[in-house]
């Protein structure tokens, strides 16, 4: 076992997630741990299948005794977001998550822990290795390119799986059962752009935001963190008339499905500006971290002297641009009616990159309600074809519809208070889940979603909280135990 995680409890659950760190695991580039799944699967005599978009499923017959009791599908997805700090080296691609503990949780050395969802593997494996626990038939699913598209959940096949009961271990908040989520879709504006020449006269400044926390675009979106493409876009959007501006580069936010940690902007400005524009972003760093002093305190807004580039953003687009913007919503756009504290329809400013000779915007939405994702999708659309963007949605994916009745619901919840003498809450998640896709796959397949407590997930401060590990594996092994007999026919 990884040193870092000897003596911690159980054993061989934290033995496989040390291993799955090693391997690296980035969205649709899955190869590695899949053949590490085959190969345990292999060593462990257990059958395991593999279905043409590269979802693994791996048998395991009843304990002695338990053959008549209901097949129960556990499932994870073998996928990670790779985000790091901006100072960071590593190479997703090839390099192991370097994990370490810190306060009573696990994280990550500048990157991603990918705890999301390398806990739920390592808990999969673990019970498929054991002989110690009693259970029923278990089919252990592992799907692929769940962060990017849920193009795993998408591509499985009717028959795939024999089970009706299915248990997610993608959940984020130990003491917390989830029986429903939002449905999300992607929102992606294209502007192309000239190249025109740096003006005389003229001095040239890198911007940089940094500190935020980032986050999940669904599980953080109500926490009122900042959003870096927000934040600079906000700045440029002033320094535009105030200073003559002219854009050469933007690089802001990343991921569509993360809050926007880091974004960097290099422009131009008349040489009689220089010193009001350096004080100005200072004063413009004070205000919104004032704005912010409670849940981004280490917030940074910098002005940094560059060498003059080569060339700049035709002005025309760049008025376009900046006023799409400012002007696209972020945050949360409705609260839900019928659950308490629970956000509804949300939108994500997530990245602007230009590639080549175009400026791409990336933006997701998410709600419980398809109509209200539709209306979200359609809103962010039309501030960016004023622009005269090019728009493009993805087809996105649904949500999880609640059942409040569901005999595994019940089950997990008679589990969870015979274990830890108190009521979990039951709940529904506005971060998109597999669940809502294999619903639609599956009709009829009882659900629910549980995990331990994983805080700052697609961020670098992504954190596992130790004890929450125990309690998850715990619950688990409680609910196999619990699984009633097959009705008879």
């Amino acid at each position: 076992m990884e040193p870092v995680f000897k003596g911690l409890k159980p054993e061989r659950l934290w033995h496989y997630f040390a291993e799955i760190c090693r391997i690296p695991r980035p969205s649709k580039k899955e190869e590695k741990i899949a053949a590490y799944l085959m190969k345990f699967a292999k060593t462990q005599n257990l059958e395991a299948l593999r279905d043409e978009v590269g979802n693994i499923l791996i048998l395991k017959k009843a304990s002695v005794g338990k053959e008549n009791l209901k097949t129960v599908v556990l499932q994870s997805h073998i996928d990670m977001v790779g985000e790091k700090n901006s100072g960071t080296d590593h190479d997703f691609e090839t390099d192991p998550i370097q994990p370490h503990i810190e306060n009573g949780w696990v994280k990550a050395r500048g990157t991603t822990l990918g705890a999301d969802d390398g806990i739920g593997i390592a808990a999969q494996m673990a019970i498929l290795e054991t002989d110690q626990i009693e259970h029923g038939p278990i089919e252990c699913l592992f799907t692929v390119d769940e962060e990017t598209g849920l193009s795993g959940a998408f591509g499985l096949k009717p028959g795939f799986l024999k089970g009706k009961i299915l248990i997610n271990l993608d959940s984020e908040d130990e003491g917390e059962l989830f029986i429903g989520c939002a449905g999300g879709k992607d929102t992606v504006a294209t502007m192309g752009f000239s190249r025109i020449m740096v003006i005389a006269d003229t001095v040239a400044y890198t911007l940089k935001v940094s500190g935020l926390k980032g986050g999940h675009s669904g599980d953080d979106i109500n926490k009122g963190l900042g959003n870096a493409v927000k934040i600079l876009s906000r700045l440029l959007w002033n320094c535009n008339k105030k200073f003559d501006i002219r854009i050469s580069s933007i690089d802001a936010g990343n991921l569509r499905n993360a809050i926007a940690r880091e974004a960097f902007a290099t422009l131009v400005i008349p040489r009689r500006f220089n010193e009001e524009f350096q004080q100005y972003v200072e004063s413009f760093q004070a205000n919104v971290r004032h704005e912010l002093r409670i849940t981004e305190p280490n917030l940074s807004i910098k002005s940094k002297p560059t060498d003059l580039p080569t060339c700049l953003i035709d002005i025309s687009t760049q008025e376009k641009l900046l006023n799409a913007l400012f002007a696209c919503p972020h945050g949360v756009l409705a609260m839900s009616a019928d659950i308490p504290n629970f956000v509804e329809t949300s939108t994500n400013l997530a990245s602007v990159k230009i590639v080549d000779d175009k400026i791409m915007i990336a933006t997701s939405q998410r709600s419980s309600l398809e109509s209200a994702k539709e209306c979200a999708a359609s809103m962010v659309a039309s501030v960016f074809a004023l622009a005269g963007a090019r728009v493009e949605h993805s087809d996105g994916y649904p949500g999880w519809t609640p059942n409040p009745n569901s005999e595994i619901l019940e089950i997990t919840r008679s589990a969870y208070k015979r274990l830890f003498n108190q009521e979990p809450k039951v709940l529904a998640i506005h971060a998109g889940l597999e669940c809502g896709v294999i619903g639609e796959k599956y009709p009829g397949m009882d659900m629910i979603s549980y995990g331990p407590t994983i805080k700052g997930a697609h961020s670098p401060d992504e954190r596992l909280n130790i004890d929450t590990v125990s309690s998850f594996w715990h619950l688990t092994i409680e609910v196999l135990k619990s699984i009633p007999a097959n009705e008879l026919t």
